[in-house]
């Protein structure tokens, strides 16, 4: 299954252009078969190329069983690497790689800023998934006294401002809800 913005990785590898001119290493996404992040971290790891898995903690529960407590990747099927143009072959041939993010042929590389404030972060803080929002998406709030209702998001700051109507009285209120109390609400076509 082809992924949109992913370059894929085949036999033979076309060669992948570069936005970044030199021999600076920079950091880039690389997609992965599904549930493969770990073994494609290793290999990253064998190869002696650098590489940042980000990893959270969830705990299961499983029934007439214990509690247990389970490391998975912050990003499902990516992991990033720190590289240099002369080294994305090498990048593409570890196993399970798919590609490398970027349009067409082109990896796209990552401000060095974001993945260094990420790792510090992950260090200090307890980080989990959360689905992709954007303002002028439609939510649900999931957790609270409003739970249920469904609204528009109209932007993001340390609390989400979700617009709520009502229909039967023509009227709207904002509100501010904690971003883990929001998620997308899925449009079902018929």
């Amino acid at each position: 299954m082809h992924q949109p913005g992913v370059a894929l990785a085949k036999n033979a590898l076309p060669p992948v252009l570069d936005q970044v001119k030199g021999n600076d290493a920079r950091w880039f996404a690389v997609y992965t078969n599904s549930r493969h992040e770990k073994c494609v971290a290793r290999h990253f790891d064998e190869r002696q190329i650098e590489n940042f898995l980000p990893l959270y903690q969830k705990l299961y529960h499983w029934k007439k069983r214990n509690s247990v407590r389970v490391e998975l990747p912050l990003f499902p099927n990516y992991v990033f690497v720190h590289t240099r143009p002369q080294q994305r072959t090498s990048v593409l041939a570890v196993p399970g790689v798919r590609g490398m993010v970027g349009r067409g042929q082109v990896a796209s590389a990552l401000p060095e800023a974001e993945i260094e404030s990420l790792r510090t972060g992950l260090e200090v803080r307890k980080f989990e998934p959360h689905p992709y929002l954007i303002a002028g998406e439609r939510v649900r709030i999931i957790a609270g006294s409003m739970e249920g209702m469904e609204g528009i998001l109209l932007r993001k700051k340390n609390a989400m401002r979700v617009v709520l109507t009502l229909d039967l009285i023509r009227r709207s209120l904002a509100v501010e809800v904690d971003a883990h109390d929001v998620e997308p609400v899925i449009s079902r076509c018929i």
